[in-house]
């Protein structure tokens, strides 16, 4: 593990940073650092279920979104807990006590040694739900191999189609070529998408696009890109809960999605033949932004 910390690529940033010594470009060092694990009902239908995704909330990002709701904990200066490997294994197996369907890993591209290990010991000692991997979209193939055989379910985000976009609201112009090959090789992994017999998805891979403020046309061009290129091997989720804030620098994000642009986005959604979710206008509060206070990580000294 510390092996590909010494000069870490494991994101595409690929810095280089020894992380045994300093921080990453994503702020991360070469410690776990994450800042909530609980039972969350606001993913995709077959994803929460009635019970609720584990879902791990890690500190960093490698991606670093100006409207990013996460941003307590995704920017190089976050909040979080340190927390051992064997802690992040306990916590594991705390959410499947709990009722958890599955164990939720969001934003661990940084930690994906870490999480592999933690994973190798949960499932020692008896973890048997499925891990879903949620995740920017911006991610090495090379570091998603490593996760070939743990990861179950994807669920990737495609932000943009344009790398204007993409450089302006997140500085990666290569957003797109790097999602596209990083969903590529979720989907080889997973597969067409996979239920038990309680309707929750067991295998597969969920992209994720979060409709911006006068992108429809970029939006339209993601989700044509989705369907020549992967059709019914995915499931998509059109989201609409973007909410601003602080956005003066960016003003043209300074308001929410209309009623119009998701219907019309909905409509192409449709045209195109995916498969997927839409979101209820309900569900556009930022009071979905969980309190990023530690809660849930078992002992996290380390």
């Amino acid at each position: 593990m510390t092996g590909l910390l010494k000069h870490c690529r494991l994101c595409p940033r690929v810095c280089g940073a020894d992380r045994t010594r300093t921080r990453g470009l994503c702020g991360a060092n070469d410690q776990i650092e994450a800042a909530r694990a609980s039972l969350h009902l606001w993913e995709e239908p077959p994803i929460s279920g009635t019970r609720g995704s584990g879902t791990v909330f890690f500190s960093h990002c490698s991606l670093g979104c100006v409207f990013c709701q996460n941003r307590q904990i995704s920017r190089r200066e976050a909040a979080g807990k340190a927390v051992s490997v064997q802690s992040l294994a306990r916590t594991f197996l705390s959410l499947e006590r709990q009722g958890a369907h599955n164990i939720n890993l969001v934003t661990g591209a940084h930690y994906v040694p870490h999480i592999i290990e933690a994973l190798r010991l949960a499932r020692r000692d008896g973890l048997a739900i499925p891990i879903v991997y949620n995740s920017s979209g911006y991610e090495s193939v090379d570091t998603l191999r490593l996760l070939d055989g743990w990861i179950d379910i994807y669920l990737p985000d495609y932000k943009y189609y344009s790398s204007y976009y993409a450089e302006r609201y997140s500085n990666a112009a290569d957003y797109r070529e790097t999602a596209v090959a990083a969903i590529e090789e979720m989907v080889r992994q997973t597969g067409a998408p996979q239920y038990g017999a309680d309707g929750m998805l067991k295998k597969g891979t969920v992209i994720r696009h979060l409709m911006l403020p006068g992108l429809g046309g970029d939006t339209a061009q993601v989700l044509r890109d989705i369907a020549v290129r992967f059709g019914d091997t995915v499931l998509v989720s059109l989201m609409r809960q973007y909410t601003p804030f602080a956005m003066q620098d960016w003003p043209e994000l300074n308001r929410t999605i209309t009623d119009t642009e998701y219907e019309e986005a909905c409509a192409l959604f449709q045209d195109l033949g995916l498969c997927g979710f839409f979101q209820q206008d309900e569900s556009i509060s930022e009071s979905f932004i969980p309190a990023f206070d530690g809660t849930g990580l078992e002992d996290t000294q380390i």
